[in-house]
């Protein structure tokens, strides 16, 4: 059992979302059926990790009550079994649909909570990230300086994973990926771009596929982002559509990046028709949803 839910945390980040889930959920209802009115902890503790991926993909799929229940679930389980770092990584979620729906205020407490929850987990150094996420959106460039020092020092006292591709698993990979948000929030342009190619460049595969689709997705619209700012809208017409071909994507997580991609435009480009080379795909991509 332990064996198939590593796999389908392993298959999160490019895995067809419809697919997974649909396994999950298969795989939950097996461990329903083995416990049988049971309380096995090992298999509860695997049902905790089940229910979290099972939340993610309905929330990377549009699914937002059901991504709330299934936290809420995942929390329970993990407070159920004492298991601290399932109900941080349920604290990690609430840090994530709050920062997605633009209520950064919220981020910051939630992440606190998580971190007390495991503070020698991995997962305290995505808690970080995503309290860091929220302070670039609120423009605190020396609270983000903080969080993401606090997460780097917290990121060295693990050692590197046996497993890095598991959802549930921060290793160093992710960190650029985390910094690349912060830097081109606050307008760092130099620091976003080595960021973005630097998630790029781990994501790519030998046959020029993405290992990470979500990940290089947002990296692509970083660089969007730069090229706008820095007067090229070419560049950010060919860097935005290559981020919208992707397949596996978190409908949330892309609208709030391209809706900051199409307020640089506007702010930078006012009533210029060359913007719609930027704009339309991106209104193309929202409207096929």
């Amino acid at each position: 059992m332990q064996i198939a839910t590593e796999r389908l945390c392993r298959e999160y980040a490019w895995r067809d979302a419809h697919e997974l889930l649909t396994d999950t959920r298969a795989q939950l209802r097996s461990i329903a059926g083995l416990l049988d009115g049971g309380r096995d902890r090992e298999l509860l503790v695997q049902a905790g990790w089940l229910t979290l991926l099972a939340g993610c993909v309905e929330y990377d799929t549009g699914r937002y009550p059901r991504a709330e229940r299934s936290r809420r679930a995942a929390a329970r389980l993990g407070q159920e079994t004492g298991h601290g770092e399932i109900t941080a990584w349920s604290f990690e979620m609430s840090a994530w649909f709050a920062l997605t729906r633009g209520d950064v205020a919220a981020v910051g407490p939630l992440a606190q909570a998580g971190m007390e929850t495991a503070p020698h987990s991995s997962v305290a150094v995505q808690l970080a990230a995503q309290a860091a996420k929220a302070a670039a959106r609120m423009g605190d460039a020396n609270e983000v300086d903080r969080l993401l020092e606090h997460g780097h020092r917290l990121l060295g006292e693990h050692d590197r994973p046996s497993r890095p591709e598991n959802h549930f698993v921060v290793d160093p990979r992710k960190w650029d990926f985390f910094a690349m948000d912060c830097y081109r929030l606050l307008g760092d342009d130099r620091r976003a771009t080595e960021h973005a190619h630097e998630v790029l460049r781990i994501s790519r595969r030998p046959d020029g596929t993405d290992s990470s689709p979500m990940r290089a997705t947002e990296a692509r619209l970083t660089m969007a982002v730069v090229s706008v700012r820095r007067g090229d809208l070419d560049a950010a017409a060919t860097w935005t559509n290559a981020a919208l071909g992707a397949r596996r994507k978190s409908v949330e997580q892309l609208v709030m990046i391209t809706d900051e991609l199409r307020r640089e435009v506007r702010r930078l480009y006012p009533g210029d028709p060359a913007s719609r080379l930027v704009t339309e795909p991106i209104d193309r991509a929202v409207a096929a949803g």
